[in-house]
This record gives structure tokens, sequence and C-alpha cells, in this order.
């Protein structure tokens, strides 16, 4: 039988790949996205020209649970809802700090909610951030061949670290990422969280405070400025977008959530190992 899937932002950077990924194995998709990204609607109209008559779209708005049980009310039960939607940028984050807690602290909590009510059997797996590890200011920070590096992290952090919210974005996706473990504690939901960070590849409508690999080719082709923050020393470790995809997918396809991402990501070693 033909899965049904939930997937909130359809039509962004990861949402858009996800939803192909599902389309094409003849699985119906739900999607839902309001097409405020930059992108987005692009990103939309690929979907409807390069996937068949088994996704269904949804111009919504996550911070309106009415707009979200409706949806729920409708097609439901799902075998999956895969959260996506956020709004991503610390720095609009510091700006509007409401707006952020709104789309991802509410919004997430909206479809928890819903899914609690009206779907509870689905898997429900929520894209999270590297951000609710905060600053990481106990951890010793040195220059190895040429740039910075973790003094005893080798191998990156593990998500035993402790938490530490930062900024109004760390805080309102960190709220939410412990809003879908609580759910599994007290209402049994299977949910799992993905803490992610520096995804990129194709589809991606990068600008210079979110999605910066994508921005940097774009300001490349555009002849734009790009600015470096601080000495240029930083490195980071870059996932490819579809690399990420394997990873969820194997996630979602067994109970043993964790072993099975640990597993996957044991496959290759860090692009940056710190020596």
């Amino acid at each position: 039988m033909n899965q049904k899937i939930l997937i909130t932002g359809c039509a962004g950077f990861i949402g858009c790949h996800l939803t192909s990924y599902y389309c094409d194995r003849q699985t119906e998709v739900i999607g839902v996205d309001n097409l405020s990204r930059s992108g987005s609607g692009e990103n939309l109209d690929w979907l409807k020209t390069n996937t068949s008559g088994n996704f269904k779209f949804y111009n919504k708005d996550i911070c309106s649970f009415d707009e979200i049980a409706a949806i729920f009310k409708l097609h439901a039960p799902f075998d999956m809802v895969i959260h996506e939607a956020a709004q991503v940028a610390v720095t609009t984050s510091t700006k509007d700090p409401r707006t952020d807690f709104e789309i991802n602290a509410l919004g997430t909590f909206n479809l928890l909610e819903a899914t609690r009510m009206f779907s509870p059997d689905a898997f429900f797996q929520y894209a999270s951030t590297n951000k609710v590890y905060g600053k990481m200011s106990s951890v010793e920070v040195v220059r190895r061949n040429g740039h910075y590096a973790y003094k005893d992290l080798d191998q990156g952090v593990s998500e035993d670290f402790q938490l530490d919210f930062h900024s109004p974005y760390g805080c309102s996706k960190g709220s939410a990422d412990q809003y879908v473990r609580d759910y599994h504690r007290m209402y049994k939901l299977r949910t799992a969280v993905l803490r992610q960070s520096c995804i990129y590849g194709t589809r991606q409508f990068g600008i210079e405070d979110q999605g910066w690999v994508a921005w940097f080719t774009i300001a490349s082709i555009l002849k734009k400025p790009i600015t470096i923050y601080g000495d240029g020393k930083q490195t980071r470790c870059f996932q490819y977008v579809d690399d990420l995809l394997e990873g969820m997918i194997r996630m979602m396809q067994t109970e043993d959530h964790k072993n099975a991402v640990e597993a996957f990501w044991k496959k290759e070693k860090p692009v940056f190992k710190g020596k």
C-alpha cells in the first residue's frame, strides 16, 4: 500500500528534494508552504512540472493551527509528518524575534498537536539545528594547520553535548526540538530530531546570512561582493543535500533512529578533522 506523507516547507531547499524523492516513489505527498522564502515559488513550479498527480500543495501558514488542523482532518492519517518549515536565519531572528518564535516554536507545536489529535501513529521528523548547543564557550578552540579547530573534539560534537540555546533563533528552534522529543515521552508519538547545519546543494537559493555556500556561488557569478567575517580562518563541515536525505530516509525506515543515522554518518570521514 502506498504511503501518505505530509511535508511542511515543501517548496524550501531541503523540502523540495524530499517532496521530489517521495513523489518519484509513488508516495502521496501533501505539501504545505507559505512561499515566504526567496526561491520557494521557483521550487514549487519545479515540483509541479517534475512530479506526477500524487503531489497536492497547500499555501498555508503553520502558525495557524486552524489551517493545519483542516489539512489533517482532510487527509489524515499520515504515515509520516516531515517538518521542514522554519524561519532559518539568526540575523532575522534578532531583528524580529516574535515572528521567529511564532514560526519555529508555535508552528512546530501546532504540527505536533495536529499529529497527536488526528494522526497519532505517524512518524514525526523535525529539522533542528546545531544552534541548540549555543556558543560552546567551554570547548577550547586552537589554531591548527592554518585554521581553527576544537582542541579535543577531532570528530565533531556529539548530540549528547549540553544544550545551551543562544540567540532568538537558537531558542525558538531549541524549544521546538525539545517539544518534539517530549511528545514522544508524554504522548508516545514516534518522533525524531535531526540537528542539521551547513547543508548545500541544488535548488538552494542562498543569501549571505543563510545558505551561504550557495550564496558564494551566486555572488561569484553575479560579481557581487562577498563579506568574510573574522580573520577567515574559520572552518565548517559541509553536507550535500542528497547525503542528508539518505540519512533521513534510513532513519525513517527503522525504529532504531539514532543508531541508523550514526551508522550512516560513520561511512564518511569529516571534511575537517582538526588535525
